[in-house]
């Protein structure tokens, strides 16, 4: 089953909201069996959104659509599907509007003539209740064709697939089984994976299917299974792991489950009872915010110093002017005494320090832009590493974040 998700709003097109629905959507069709093989994004126009469904309906199994749809006028959405259905017949369902009744009256707010507009639906269309917002959701059924249409609100389009969607297309249909398997590879680009384990890729069967998804410093091999036999797919997959880990064991570091790194990192430093601070200068807190982000970091992660000049690294860190003077704020030498400093100063386990140069100038340091010096501190000792990340600056601090968190990671891995 193949299927196509539709979102509709001119927020999206212009760039002021960025369009995770579809994401999430593809993860959760993929998981019971349906592939995502288009998604577009149109303009709230009434020529555009007829455009889409025509296209879409000639090559799509299944088509979601997300937003266009509430109480004011310049949601044309409901309209016009309807009339792409040749169904201009509106039908009331007094269980919407009890809904929209019960959710204003929650707010204390009154019920308008526009709110009651919400509960008219196109009489071809049998209703999905909401259970987290006014506006419900809409299928239709036509030519062996599902057509969905959901508001854009993620909670409530969430909502939506899980209670109303995704069990109806289970019971409706026979689904095939989907499996994704990511083996993640360090130090080696794609070019060089691709050439020691040609072999083994034509060797793979034809209902797996294999990508390379790149990034700085690391490969994921992502192996797609799919097919009626989950059982065989297991195997087969699981067989053919095994036998990449014999061809390029050197660069496998395990694998990826959809989880990011903080969040690995995280349950390395709870697993083994260590904890983690950090000392940031060119990054200005961005680490010790990525860490956190994960619920429970309080458990493992004990603070951070943002030494952003050479005065505060003296007097925050305690770095010596003679180290600044012989090597400059963007050298190895102060990366490593910041990382020593910080653990000790917030007695940790590891301590992470950062000092480089993001752009666009050079400032006082003789080092280019792009130049980052990433320090790990631990009772063992402190490890340095630098590292060029080109620009522009923004590019620049996102993969220093990335790659501390890499390098305390197989720290951790290695010392434990």
């Amino acid at each position: 089953m193949n299927a196509e998700i539709i979102t509709i709003g001119d927020e999206i097109l212009i760039g002021q909201i960025v369009d995770t629905n579809s994401q999430w959507m593809a993860v959760e069709l993929n998981k019971i069996g349906i592939s995502v093989h288009q998604i577009s994004s149109v303009q709230d126009n009434r020529e555009h959104i007829l455009e889409a469904l025509e296209e879409a309906n000639g090559r799509a199994d299944l088509i979601l659509i997300t937003g266009g749809l509430g109480p004011t006028k310049d949601d044309i959405t409901k309209k016009t599907i309807g009339e792409y259905f040749n169904d201009t017949e509106m039908i009331h369902y007094q269980e919407v509007y009890d809904n929209i009744v019960r959710l204003f009256k929650r707010v204390g707010h009154p019920v308008n003539e526009v709110q009651k507009y919400q509960a008219l639906l196109p009489s071809k269309a049998t209703m999905l209740p909401n259970r987290f917002g006014t506006a419900p959701g809409m299928w239709f059924y036509e030519n062996n064709t599902v057509f969905v249409s959901m508001p854009g609100v993620p909670y409530e389009m969430k909502g939506l697939m899980k209670y109303e969607v995704l069990p109806r297309i289970q019971k409706q249909f026979q689904l095939p089984h989907i499996l994704h398997k990511t083996v993640m590879t360090y130090g080696q680009g794609e070019s060089v994976i691709a050439e020691r384990i040609i072999g083994w890729e034509e060797s793979l069967p034809n209902f797996i299917k294999l990508a390379y998804l790149p990034s700085f410093g690391r490969v994921r091999l992502r192996l797609s299974a799919k097919g009626t036999n989950k059982e065989l797919l297991q195997n087969t997959i699981q067989e053919k792991i095994n036998e990449l880990y014999a061809l390029i064991p050197d660069i496998i570091t395990g694998f990826d489950d959809g989880e990011t790194i903080e969040k690995h990192v995280g349950k390395l430093l709870n697993d083994h009872n260590l904890t983690v601070s950090t000392a940031e200068s060119m990054t200005g807190g961005r680490i010790a915010s990525t860490i956190v982000s994960v619920a429970g970091a309080s458990s493992y992660f004990k603070g951070s110093v943002i030494t952003y000049s050479a005065e505060t690294k003296k007097e925050l860190l305690g770095i010596s002017q003679e180290t600044i003077n012989q090597f400059t704020v963007v050298s190895k030498e102060v990366a490593e005494q910041m990382a020593i400093s910080a653990r000790k100063k917030m007695k940790t386990d590891y301590s992470i320090a950062i000092t480089g140069n993001a752009g666009p100038t050079k400032d006082e340091t003789d080092k280019s832009v792009g130049i980052v010096f990433i320090a790990i501190a631990s009772e063992n000792g402190v490890i340095c590493k630098e590292y060029n990340f080109g620009q522009p600056r923004e590019k620049v601090i996102k993969r220093t974040v990335n790659k501390s968190l890499e390098m305390l990671q197989e720290e951790i891995l290695k010392n434990n």
